[in-house]
């Protein structure tokens, strides 16, 4: 629960996307005046006016998938499986959820294994729509917390574990056209994102300097209401995600013209 909860709660969620979202924005890119970075060999580069170019947008995807474990230089994409996280923060001060938490060195299993629902791009209205499925995702590392979540006071320091299945994720991008140098690109005017979750479990080790008691309770209460935790934070997180898919997408397609 806690480990989706971060000031930047995005972190995960951008860099598994990243891989498939990358090879989206450049299927979608063609060779024009301007020379185009080095790409790798793999990269399936679709046309705009395909007819299936949906179909080849997921093929493209697809494609890259065999390279997730190891990394995309070349794009700035890291290796996963897993993917280590060295330091999320969370400061949540609304709601119901008031608390101050650090995770160290998170190792994430599991989300290389992400299936690509659909793609739908309408290059008229340069619309993109993606959503993709997540079986499951694994996490274990350091944590400390402080605060109050429904009114019960936390805190503790040591192993947090996280279990999460069932995972469905939705993106649509909206972006305009502009001309420089003599060529075409696009600017990403919207990025919006949602996601539902279909189970959630956690376990903190060492909670209340080590009260076995308080701790199992505790335990037993996040997790009899995860979901009412997940939707607190939920309007927060998409927008957080969007903001950053945002940023990632036009930092490619500033780099290679339509």
């Amino acid at each position: 629960i806690f480990a989706f909860s971060v000031r930047q709660p995005s972190v995960l969620f951008v860099k598994m996307i990243k891989w498939f979202l990358a090879a989206l924005v450049l299927s979608l890119t063609e060779s024009g005046k301007t020379p185009r970075p080095q790409l790798p060999s793999y990269i399936k580069v679709c046309h705009r006016s395909d007819p299936n170019l949906n179909d080849c947008v997921r093929e493209s995807v697809e494609r890259i998938r065999p390279y997730l474990s190891q990394g995309i230089p070349e794009l700035e994409i890291p290796g996963c499986e897993p993917l280590i996280l060295p330091e999320i923060v969370m400061n949540q001060g609304k709601g119901s959820i008031m608390v101050q938490s650090k995770y160290k060195d998170m190792q994430i299993f599991g989300p290389s294994q992400f299936k690509l629902r659909s793609v739908k791009v309408d290059t008229e209205k340069n619309k993109v729509k993606i959503k993709l499925y997540l079986p499951r995702l694994e996490m274990i590392g350091n944590y400390s917390i402080q605060g109050r979540i429904m009114m019960l006071p936390i805190a503790g320091h040591g192993i947090s574990t996280g279990n999460y299945t069932d995972i469905e994720a939705t993106a649509v991008m909206q972006g305009e056209k502009y001309e420089k140098d003599g060529e075409t690109y696009l600017n990403i005017k919207e990025f919006h994102t949602d996601f539902s979750i279909g189970h959630a479990s956690v376990h903190l080790t060492n909670l209340f300097e080590g009260d076995k008691q308080l701790g199992d309770s505790m335990n037993e209460f996040l997790n009899d209401n995860w979901k009412s935790l997940a939707e607190e934070i939920k309007p927060i997180l998409e927008k957080t995600i969007s903001d950053l898919f945002k940023k990632f997408s036009n930092k490619i397609y500033q780099k290679y013209p339509l």
